[in-house]
């Protein structure tokens, strides 16, 4: 049984249990994490707003529910964050822009509505960069890093990393175009999964390039991921490219291991791109992989130069911004100014030969999985940055070069999951990811499972000052 007290860094399926067994109530769990937000929220500046009575107003809501006999599964009575360009009916959802600093959504988003159908606790919406990108806007402070302050907490879904790694939520939707919940769950040692291209509805979500976007969680191992996905996903009529195909049980089949599963690692890329802290870290879970039955194997990662698919980044954002810039540019960052001024000087073959390229890519990647199921990659080629360093490197090789092997993945479409695998020298968190075919989140969360069965790493966090 948990207690109330140091109840923040519990996994949320051992809450969930506690809660459903009315051994400790969902308000109490809420007032728990409120209470902590108020003491490390002012240092960690992962949240963009709370919803503190709404919190508790749903906390009570699921305690009388669940003791009237009615219990709606693992997420009843959980604290959860949003980030914050997910629309949230009735509470600011601005994206990371003080343009929308004041934009009120009429309707949940369709992941945000299926969260509170299962009865979750949105607990409060959490910062991202702006609508998205790499920089947050100059007037929102950036999230810190739970494990020291003065690193980088991720690009974009900042403030979901920050929070589930400071023990602020049990879990946290986050958005990824191009690492985007890769990132912050590998800089924030959290676990999070990056859904296949369609597998979870994007109705109510600002988009960045929609081709590329998804939603998923982060949370504090697979098996809370897998307890939220199987909430989120599936086909919505509101959203079309949400894809019509069954949600398997992934809690079910959570325990089903990997023995016999092929694992393809490109030793050679790794080593050569990586820094040794982050190749030592691959290695060691390759090795963790193949002791619990995986079979390893050598492969060869096609070629990916970021460069080529950048014009379907830059056009998915133009028009994401077409009402509203260039008309109201005093309100955007330089950062996000710099990439729509960019995108208007974009041709017609500049957009079709990235497509091309990103179509070859996605073929070249699905031979390679011809003979693989899951692939062993990096999150990041170096250790977490110090805050501001890579935004103030953009546009440059740096950035780009340490986020690297985040793009391949968005392009493809193919779901993968971030674990972390080691701390480097400095006792920050380093994260790898297990990429699959598209559309087998199930095996993603079994092989991540039996990883962290297997380890420990998941389990620390960071310590409060």
């Amino acid at each position: 049984m948990l207690e109330k007290n140091g109840i923040e860094f519990a996994g949320l399926l051992s809450v969930s249990q506690d809660i459903a067994s009315r051994t400790i109530s969902a308000v109490d769990v809420t007032t728990a994490l409120i209470e902590r937000i108020e003491q490390i929220e002012p240092s960690i500046g992962a949240f963009a707003s709370l919803c503190v009575d709404e919190a508790l107003a749903a906390a009570a809501q699921a305690d009388r529910e669940i003791a009237q006999g009615l219990h709606r599964g693992p997420l009843h009575g959980i604290p959860i964050a949003l980030k914050d360009l997910i629309a949230t009916r009735g509470h600011v959802t601005a994206s990371g822009m003080t343009l929308f600093a004041d934009r009120r959504p009429d309707e949940d988003a369709t992941a945000v509505a299926r969260l509170r159908l299962a009865g979750a606790v949105v607990i409060g919406k959490t910062k991202t960069t702006e609508a998205a990108t790499l920089a947050h806007h100059p007037n929102i402070p950036a999230p810190r890093n739970p494990w020291s302050r003065e690193h980088c907490s991720g690009f974009s879904s900042s403030g979901s990393g920050a929070a589930v790694a400071a023990g602020l939520c049990f879990a946290a939707l986050g958005s990824d175009t191009g690492g985007s919940i890769r990132i912050p769950s590998a800089m924030n040692g959290v676990t999070g999964l990056k859904p296949s291209w369609g597998r979870v509805s994007r109705h109510g979500v600002f988009p960045l390039a929609e081709y590329f976007d998804v939603i998923g969680p982060m949370a504090r191992n697979a098996a809370d991921l897998a307890a939220v996905l199987g909430v989120i996903a599936g086909p919505d009529r509101r959203d079309p490219t949400a894809a019509a195909i069954p949600v398997p049980d992934y809690l079910g089949h959570i325990d089903e291991g990997i023995s016999g599963i092929a694992i393809g690692i490109d030793f050679d890329a790794w080593e050569t791109c990586c820094d040794n802290q982050i190749f030592a870290v691959i290695k060691e879970a390759a090795e963790v992989l193949a002791d619990l039955g995986a079979l390893v194997r050598p492969v060869s990662m096609p070629e990916f130069d970021q460069t080529k698919i950048l014009p379907l980044i830059l056009a998915g954002a133009a028009e994401a911004h077409r009402a509203t810039y260039p008309e109201m540019r005093e309100f955007y960052g330089p950062g996000l100014s710099a990439m729509l001024d960019h995108a208007a000087k974009l041709k017609a073959a500049d957009f079709s030969a990235s497509l091309n390229y990103a179509n070859a890519l996605r073929g070249r990647l699905a031979t390679l999985f011809t003979g693989i199921d899951l692939l062993l990659a990096p999150v990041l080629t170096g250790p977490v940055p110090l805050a501001g360093v890579l935004e103030a490197a953009l546009p440059g090789e740096a950035p780009m070069d340490l986020l690297r092997f985040n793009p391949p993945f968005s392009v493809s479409g193919q779901p993968t999951i971030t674990l972390c695998g080691g701390a480097d020298k400095d006792g920050l968190p380093i994260g790898f990811q297990l990429a699959a075919r598209p559309f087998e989140e199930a095996l993603l969360l079994r092989a991540g499972h039996a990883f962290q069965q297997a380890t420990t790493w998941h389990v620390r966090h960071p310590s409060p000052r």
